[in-house]
């Protein structure tokens, strides 16, 4: 695949789930809980032991059935790394031109942190597939409308402290997508169900014009 058909692919949903645990097994758990709730794109943070490990198995049990990609990337040797594991998908808390440019070179979208109009105007220069808004917790949703009025072309995707309450607002407001961790993770199989099915329905809902009669458009005709 291209790299703008896994972008797509990642975003579809309008939400990638986040999976950072204190062991293998707990992030593994995670996972398998968080796919059969229905969601079809996981970030594996490379804080997790044996994060690299999580991605090739994912990825080989999985095949064109999830979107794995790989979190917390914050250098070239890394990024290199996850991809050799697998990873579809690279994310970063924060910009890195040697991430981007390690992605690209084996295909792989990269999708940096930024957090001001002059970091994301650079991701963009980097080429960028998309721009993980880092912490999401230091602004409102409101603040995309007010950065997207200047900058249209730039693809956002809040992460850190967004909330199944705050998640539609944010897709509203021009977010292409929004990641989440435990706030769409915690508890059971039942309740993460539950809770995922309800969240998909709402991002739908908040942004129905950019929907196509047959599924998601592109994910930046936002």
């Amino acid at each position: 695949m291209y790299r703008w058909e896994i972008t797509r692919a990642a975003l579809a949903q309008r939400v990638f789930a986040i999976v950072r645990s204190e062991t293998y097994d707990e992030a593994s758990a995670t996972a398998d809980t968080l796919l059969s709730a229905g969601i079809t794109s996981l970030e594996i943070s490379l804080t997790t032991p044996f994060a690299l490990e999580a991605v090739t198995t994912l990825t080989r049990e999985l095949g064109d059935d999830a979107v794995i990609g790989a979190g917390t990337v914050l250098d070239a040797a890394s990024a290199r790394m996850a991809v050799d594991a697998g990873a579809r998908f690279l994310v970063s808390p924060s910009l890195d031109a040697e991430v981007i440019r390690t992605g690209h070179r084996y295909g792989i979208p990269v999708f940096p942190g930024v957090a001001t109009p002059t970091e994301m105007v650079r991701a963009l220069e980097l080429g960028a597939d998309a721009l993980k808004l880092f912490p999401a917790s230091a602004h409102q949703p409101s603040w995309i409308k007010d950065v997207r009025a200047a900058l249209p072309q730039a693809p956002l995707l809040p992460t850190g402290g967004v909330t199944i309450e705050s998640a539609p607002e944010w897709i509203a407001s021009g977010a292409v997508a929004v990641g989440m961790g435990s706030a769409l993770s915690e508890g059971d199989r039942d309740t993460v169900a539950k809770r995922a099915a309800d969240l998909l329905a709402r991002l739908a809902d908040a942004a129905p014009d950019r929907l196509a009669p047959d599924g998601p458009t592109d994910p930046y005709g936002v």
